[in-house]
């Protein structure tokens, strides 16, 4: 049961992390449509967060499973 909910937690935030990549692409489209003067610096932005947000995750992953540990003895990871 409780590998069924870690998945679930899993799925529900890679599809947070999603939505939330795709709502500020969006944005940025919407404010170059309309000429607004943000335009350049939340491009800026959505380009660095695709790339830091990825990054981030995968050291929090890295730190809590080192903290954690696996519990199956080294070898293939649990995720």
């Amino acid at each position: 049961m409780k590998n069924k909910k870690s998945h679930t937690i899993k799925r529900v935030l890679a599809a947070l992390g999603a939505f939330l990549l795709f709502s500020m692409y969006a944005l940025t489209l919407i404010f170059a449509l309309i000429d607004h003067s943000a335009t350049k610096g939340l491009l800026k932005a959505s380009i660095a967060c695709t790339i830091i947000l990825p990054v981030l995750l995968y050291a929090f992953t890295l730190v809590y499973r080192l903290v954690k540990g696996n519990g199956d003895g080294g070898g293939k990871d649990g995720f």
